[in-house]
């Protein structure tokens, strides 16, 4: 059985509600500088279950040995949502060889025109060749489509707690009271389709989560957008990709900051669509870290196809 590489986490806030039913208890020590914000935030998103793809009706893309390995790939979709708000397919992937940083060392996505370069921003290197990370378009479409048959799906809440004395907001699977307790962000073990088998523990390993939500960009603020964890994570800002942790892979970093886009305008509302998949053992990790006000939208559509 081929084993994925230990994996670890990094971090991303959410500052608002992408979801609905937001636990806002507010934090007040005099201490604390930004203690008028709320202590923790509810978002609900929906998880959609899998089958692995050795299983009856399993899907091809569940448990798969990529042809180029198992690592950090980019370009499986496309640099923009499609018209529909979803993820839009674009190839198998190219796997990162030397990861892009910015002048703090912190990973981010390979250079987009959309994207202001800066001084100090350290260059990558992405092979040429196909990676094999997953099979094709029609597959690709079911990942965050209810689907008869195919998947099954419900609305799934996370718990972001704001960092004492600081306005970040974390979810991390590793101290939330829930995951802590799972060994990973393993949200429907015994649900939906059942667990994996496989595996010590026994765990659901095959899913994908997606978060729909928007913020009002402030200028100048230092608001930042930063996941990590594995397997596959997109994040799209106004429909523009700027988050690409693509593939099957140990645990992955990107950061994301607002004032690079350099289409934004101050004081303006946007859209920030989150997209990840877990989709083979040994792990599963899920780390976001955030200064940006999200606030509460629909979350996305689903057709409760629980049979």
């Amino acid at each position: 059985m081929t084993m994925k590489w230990t994996k670890g986490i990094a971090g991303l806030a959410l500052i608002g509600a992408a979801g609905l039913a937001a636990s806002v208890a507010p934090a007040t020590p005099a201490s604390d500088p930004f203690g008028n914000l709320p202590s923790s935030i509810q978002l609900t998103g929906v998880v959609r279950d899998f089958r692995e793809r050795s299983a009856t009706g399993g899907h091809p893309d569940m448990e798969l040995n990529p042809s180029g390995g198992f690592a950090h790939h980019v370009g499986i979709v496309q640099d923009a949502l499609g018209t529909d708000g979803k993820p839009v397919w674009r190839g198998t992937g190219n796997k990162v060889n030397t990861q892009y940083a910015d002048s703090a060392g912190r990973p981010r996505i390979p250079n987009k025109s959309y994207i202001s370069a800066r001084s100090g921003d350290r260059q990558g290197a992405v092979a040429t060749s196909a990676g094999g990370q997953a099979t094709n378009a029609e597959r690709f479409d079911q990942w965050y489509r209810d689907t008869a048959g195919v998947n099954v799906s419900r609305t799934l809440p996370l718990n972001l707690v704001r960092q004492p004395g600081t306005n970040m907001y974390t979810f991390n699977d590793r101290t939330d009271p829930l995951y802590s307790g799972r060994g990973g962000f393993f949200p429907i073990n015994g649900e939906l389709y059942g667990n994996s088998g496989g595996s010590t523990p026994n765990q659901n390993f095959h899913f994908t989560y997606e978060l729909n939500t928007n913020f009002v960009y402030q200028q100048g603020q230092n608001q930042v957008f930063t996941f990590t964890g594995d397997d596959d994570v997109w994040v799209f800002i106004d429909g523009k990709l700027v988050i690409d942790i693509g593939g099957i892979h140990s645990a992955v970093s990107q950061t994301v900051e607002l004032d690079r886009l350099n289409w934004l305008v101050g004081g303006q509302e946007y859209s920030l669509k989150f997209f990840f998949a877990e989709r083979h053992r040994t792990q599963s990790n899920f780390r976001i870290d955030t200064t940006m006000v999200l606030r509460t939208i629909d979350p996305p559509s689903t057709t409760a196809l629980f049979d």
